[in-house]
């Protein structure tokens, strides 16, 4: 399976809890709504929690700030990814999830790239 990660970061004028609104009853009802004609096989959202132990983990290690989620989006191989951008209605299926995106994402400083997971336990 070939899976894209979206390291999201939130507009500035959105708190933490406004943004992860949005974007799980907003936003993931949408990506469903368009799964089928992109190609998605699994889409997951991991929510940053706001707890004072993330901030001693940041400083144990010099860490940047949080990101404040992160998006999974799978596909099952790279030929059904590339196929599925050939059915009718994708490029208007992607342009409806940026547009959306743009109401709630620091788009300029959240990075995203396509990877292959490696398990090695659990």
């Amino acid at each position: 399976m070939i899976k894209l990660t979206f390291c999201l970061k939130r507009l500035p004028h959105l708190s933490r809890e406004d943004f992860q609104t949005y974007w799980r009853e907003q936003h993931a009802p949408l990506v469903a709504k368009h799964a089928r004609t992109l190609g998605i096989a699994r889409y997951v959202q991991t929510h940053a929690l706001t707890h004072d132990f993330n901030a001693a983990m940041q400083a144990s290690r010099e860490a940047p700030d949080m990101y404040d989620g992160i998006a999974e989006l799978w596909f099952e191989s790279w030929e059904a990814l590339f196929e599925a951008g050939e059915t009718e209605g994708n490029g208007e299926a992607a342009a409806a999830l940026l547009e959306d995106e743009r109401k709630f994402i620091d788009l300029a400083n959240s990075p995203l790239w396509f990877n292959e997971e490696h398990e090695i336990f659990g």
